[in-house]
């Protein structure tokens, strides 16, 4: 069991590490192709300048999004 746990904490992280992540807003896609922790920089850069409805979600989603 703690094994099956390990390997699902090791592939969440390298997932995370992918530049799989975007982040959108009420207004559009914002940018895409990010590691999940340049997503959060840009998340929180758009934010203190006042940004409103932003959400970090997959590339895959955003394409769903702006199609």
């Amino acid at each position: 069991m703690a094994e099956a746990v390990k390997e699902t904490i090791e592939t969440t992280l390298e997932e995370l590490e992918q530049p799989r992540w975007a982040v959108i807003s009420f207004e559009r896609l914002e940018r895409g192709n990010l590691a999940y922790a340049a997503a959060v920089s840009l998340l929180n850069d758009l934010d203190s300048k006042g940004v409103a409805g932003l959400c970090i979600v997959t590339d895959e989603v955003a394409a769903r999004l702006a199609a």
